[in-house]
């Protein structure tokens, strides 16, 4: 069971794990020299644990700990308990969700293991904005995608804002980074048989609902402004898009934002499921 450790002062090198938690760069070296995610919030806590991440540590205020109680049971970690404002201090803001876990991040298998029996997969191109990652993560999860498979630029789905708005679906779907963003694509197609839709703002593309879905379908996503790359775009089997409706064009809405047009589009894969 975790190991209750009364803590008072910010600066205790055994909070290191959570220093500064909004400072991204020293979130992103911290984090990544030794291997670690932060998961906030009693919810999403449990949902690493259960995904079988293990705990490094806890900090959270007094009144966290009967809630969690049966969870921290069943770990050997240690627990550190301090008052509000000590937690604010370590943290860099107020945590409202009280409870904050450091994780030992997991070896991220590589795409082929991932895709490995899957038959409807996300790819995202170059999504640095967490917040969407997370969000497109929690739309992939609701709506029967298999896989998420990134492109060495996106951004980390552990981060810790990704996972808060992904309310923990970052851990129900599996995922794997690309390491060659120029072949990945077409070894996607050649040696793993996706056909390789495209979404687009274009309007002259083929509308999502009429695209043909074969066996196995990887519908591909580019960052909010920029979209898809034009070699992303030139590779794909099919360039599809969600039709906008007549009075959204002539009032200059051409397009939604890339999470709402995850969110459709994942339904729309699921099409003749």
């Amino acid at each position: 069971m975790a190991t209750l450790v009364p803590v008072s002062d910010p600066g205790d090198p055994r909070l290191a794990d959570y220093v500064r938690l909004r400072e991204m760069n020293l979130r992103k070296s911290l984090e990544a020299e030794h291997g670690l995610f932060i998961a906030e919030g009693e919810k999403v806590i449990r949902r690493a644990v259960a995904t079988g991440y293990p705990a490094r540590s806890f900090l959270m205020a007094r009144r966290w700990v009967e809630p969690l109680s049966d969870l921290l049971d069943t770990v050997d970690a240690p627990l550190y308990v301090a008052d509000d404002a000590t937690v604010e201090a370590v943290a860099g803001f107020q945590v409202h969700r009280g409870a904050l876990a450091s994780m030992r991040r997991l070896p991220v298998p590589s795409v082929r293991e991932t895709v490995a029996g899957t038959r409807r997969i996300l790819v995202l191109e170059d999504l640095v904005d967490h917040a969407n990652v997370g969000s497109i993560f929690r739309c992939a999860a609701a709506l029967g995608i298999d896989a998420v498979i990134l492109s060495p630029r996106c951004a980390d789905p552990l981060y810790r804002r990704s996972i808060k708005v992904s309310m923990g679906a970052v851990f129900a779907i599996p995922y794997a980074r690309m390491t060659d963003w120029r072949a990945g694509l077409g070894s996607l197609r050649t040696d793993d048989g996706f056909t390789l839709l495209a979404l687009t703002p274009d309007q002259s593309a083929v509308p999502l609902d009429k695209a043909p879905l074969g066996e196995r379908v990887a519908l591909m996503l580019g960052a909010e402004g920029d979209g898809l790359s034009s070699r992303w775009l030139g590779e794909a089997d099919e360039a599809v898009c969600i039709p906008m409706s007549g009075r959204a064009m002539a009032n200059g809405v051409d397009s939604l934002n890339v999470v709402a047009a995850a969110a459709i589009a994942c339904h729309g894969l699921m099409r003749g499921f």
